[in-house]
């Protein structure tokens, strides 16, 4: 016990006594462990901002995506693959296909257009959509004038329905209803604005500007197909079986016979969020490990550091060597000031890292998000144990080299 005590007290003579060295030799570890721990908990806490808006919307929606993916894969529209086959007239069908457990039926396409009036014009997204969409997401509620009624879906209706906050940009001192906005060059009539609900996630329905379905594709993208249908349905305990019917009933209007050629996908929000979860902790992962790589950086700065040490205190070994200090208590000696340096850069790596995610953490919630400030302690502990490991595989050589030094070369070394 006495051995490991005077070790651990020379130790910290030793570091104590060139202090601002000992600070520099750490740096790349607290820069390593800081940075592990601000990747794990920002891709922590986006992870979770990203599947609490999903959750939000409800677990009892399904989506039909275009193009064929695996089940457990991300869609083909998240590689970039456009496909064309999936047509409104699908989602009619599955509509009007007399399954008893759909509530509700949605239809979108997206793009993005030069909105403009008289005094502003905003480059903005925006969504064609049908009337169900306010029967199938939670998040839209109409504040003021109304929704596009069926007769619009069905028809080239120039009708528009703006977020709180686009409508604030257009109009800000006006009401809107009844006010005039020019798209592509053709005029839309605002009939209705949605409520104000904040940013939720990373969407924002206070800044979404909603087109009648026909009229997006027809008259703003000259397109014919859907970039997703999403389905709502009484009870998630039927999920599974509803998925299947639409399925079935796709490939009919597609005339498919081996499900392998499907070219489209039926998604449910439960495998939504588990793609997602996968997705993420990949991302998460890879960032981690790039973030390591600055603690290798720190470990060979310790060992350099350490090999000058040894040879900066040959006098010092040899004199201990001569008054009895055997190869294991040299070896031992530069280790654990090996794995001071190291623990001590993780410790205060640890500190940076955990305090700059907070701050993260009130800035993006200034910014109208619901993010969370998590740091797990698994983070923690691999962070902790990460230099404790750094420090003994990086002091490992320099100790070898201390522990070989003979006394009486020691001692006449000047």
């Amino acid at each position: 016990m006495r051995f490991f005590i005077d070790a651990i007290k020379i130790s910290y003579l030793n570091l104590t006594a060139s202090k601002f060295r000992s600070f520099l030799t750490t740096l790349g570890v607290i820069i390593g462990v800081s940075s592990v721990i601000i990747v794990i908990s920002i891709g922590n806490s986006a992870q979770a901002l990203i599947l609490d808006q999903i959750k939000k919307n409800g677990s009892n929606l399904l989506a039909v995506l275009p193009g064929a993916s695996e089940e457990k894969g991300p869609p083909a529209i998240a590689f970039g693959i456009i496909t064309t086959t999936l047509k409104n007239r699908d989602a009619k069908a599955i509509e009007t296909r007399g399954i008893p457990d759909i509530e509700a039926v949605t239809s979108y396409v997206t793009g993005s257009v030069l909105i403009k009036n008289r005094e502003t014009a905003i480059q903005s997204d925006f969504q064609g959509v049908n009337s169900n969409l306010l029967k199938v997401e939670n998040n839209v509620e109409v504040a003021e004038g109304r929704f596009f009624n069926q007769s619009e879906d069905e028809s080239l209706a120039r009708s528009v329905v703006l977020g709180s906050e686009k409508a604030k940009e257009f109009f800000p001192d006006q009401d809107p209803i009844g006010k005039t906005l020019t798209i592509k060059n053709l005029k839309f009539n605002v009939v209705g604005v949605l409520k104000e609900r904040g940013q939720s996630g990373f969407s924002n329905t206070d800044k979404s500007v909603y087109i009648p379905l026909l009229a997006a594709q027809k008259l703003i993208l000259g397109i014919d197909y859907l970039n997703a249908i999403r389905i709502k349905i009484r009870s998630e305990e039927n999920l599974t079986a509803v998925m299947e019917e639409i399925r079935v009933l796709l490939r009919e209007r597609h005339n498919i016979d081996d499900p392998a050629d499907d070219d489209f996908s039926v998604r449910s929000i439960t495998q939504a969020l588990n793609v997602l979860s996968s997705v993420t902790d990949v991302l998460k992962y890879f960032l981690v490990a790039i973030s390591a790589i600055s603690l290798l950086v720190g470990g060979i700065g310790i060992m350099n550091i350490m090999l000058i040490s040894v040879k900066q205190r040959i006098w010092e070994i040899g004199l201990r060597k001569a008054i009895g200090a055997r190869k294991k208590n040299i070896l031992f000696q530069f280790l654990t000031e090996s794995v001071f340096l190291t623990l001590f850069g993780g410790l205060s790596g640890i500190a940076i890292g955990v305090l700059v995610s907070y701050l993260v953490s009130l800035v993006v919630v200034s910014l109208g998000y619901e993010w969370r400030f998590i740091v797990t302690s698994g983070s923690i502990l691999l962070s902790f144990g990460i230099s404790f490991f750094v420090g003994i595989v990086f002091g490992m050589y320099p100790a070898y080299k201390a522990g070989k030094v003979s006394p009486m070369e020691a001692l006449r070394y000047e």
